[in-house]
């Protein structure tokens, strides 16, 4: 007895060496393959927030930042007193928040999907509402373009059936132009949102729908009572993340679309900014505008965090 037990001890020893040895093998791999995603990262996210010193100067392309004007807060003075940011910073609310009230549509579109038996057809609806994702805004807008033109697809449509005899303006209705974006923006996006929320279903326990259905429970009761809790602490996580990104309507979707009907409706923040710094040459100014925008992001993000913690118990960071 005396002899076997540092013996066991010994091999037990050994084993517990050889697999922390193991983890550290693993552990090594697997960050010398997030290592390129953290460069990159880091290059693009991190590495630029060098140049908000540009928004303390008076800076002008081809002048040596040595050379140029310190003006201090002048910007930021500059910015709360400009006639733009109004309308600019009114439109981007008004845009998130319809972002922001679309946001329960993938995860009822995820429920339908997730109740569907055909599994071919299941896969074809989650192909074909994911594949836009995948096309840019330049594509979008063409598409757009060639059906809801006063000379598009719609209103020759409309014309020949006899339905209108004017044209409609779709993509230039200045009073419309916020619902086009947000149905725009929503049927390019739902597929995609929708991911995440099928992960989350594909998680629950199969024995609770079971259970439910030997209690005598329809395939609404057990939706109602099973799959939206266990799917709703994600719907609030994500649905936290975009208040804290209010003001970051999009960039690319608002550029492509802009016209000279629509452009006081349509010009976010981001847009505004690119507008400054690439458009105007107000390089100091746009970046001002762009540390300010990325501060309210930052209060929102922590104000969200605490009240998650407050409320739910835990935070989302």
């Amino acid at each position: 007895m005396e002899f076997t037990e540092p013996a066991t001890k010994r091999k037990a020893a050994r084993k517990a060496a050889r697999k922390s040895k193991l983890y550290r093998k693993d552990g090594i791999k697997l960050l010398l393959m997030a290592l390129p995603f953290v460069i990159l990262a880091f290059a693009f996210s991190y590495v630029p927030l060098f140049g908000w010193i540009y928004a303390f100067f008076d800076y002008r392309p081809g002048i040596p930042l040595s050379n140029t004007e310190f003006i201090g807060l002048e910007n930021f003075r500059t910015m709360f007193s400009d006639p733009r940011m109004g309308p600019v910073l009114i439109n981007t609310l008004a845009l998130s928040l319809l972002s922001i009230a679309t946001a329960p549509i993938p995860m009822l579109f995820a429920i339908m999907v997730s109740e569907v038996k055909s599994e071919w057809f299941k896969r074809l609806v989650q192909t074909t509402s994911t594949l836009p994702h995948y096309i840019s805004w330049i594509i979008v807008f063409s598409l757009a373009f060639s059906m809801f033109s006063t000379e598009g697809a719609v209103n020759s449509i409309l014309f020949k059936l006899g339905l209108s005899d004017t044209p409609v303006n779709v993509l230039g209705n200045y009073d419309r132009v916020w619902t086009v974006q947000t149905l725009l923006l929503l049927w390019k996006s739902v597929g995609w949102s929708a991911i995440i929320y099928l992960a989350a279903i594909v998680s629950i326990d199969s024995e609770q729908y079971d259970a439910a259905r030997v209690d005598g429970a329809g395939r609404l009761r057990t939706i109602w009572h099973i799959t939206v809790p266990s799917i709703m602490p994600t719907f609030i996580v994500l649905l936290l993340l975009s208040v804290s990104n209010l003001l970051s309507a999009g960039f690319e979707q608002y550029l492509v679309f802009s016209n000279v009907m629509i452009a006081d409706r349509i010009e976010v923040l981001d847009l505004y900014v690119y507008r400054l710094g690439l458009v105007t040459g107000d390089y100091s100014y746009s970046t001002a505008v762009g540390i300010f925008k990325s501060v309210i992001s930052i209060i929102l993000l922590f104000t969200v965090n605490f009240l998650s913690k407050k409320f739910r118990g835990q935070g989302i960071v």
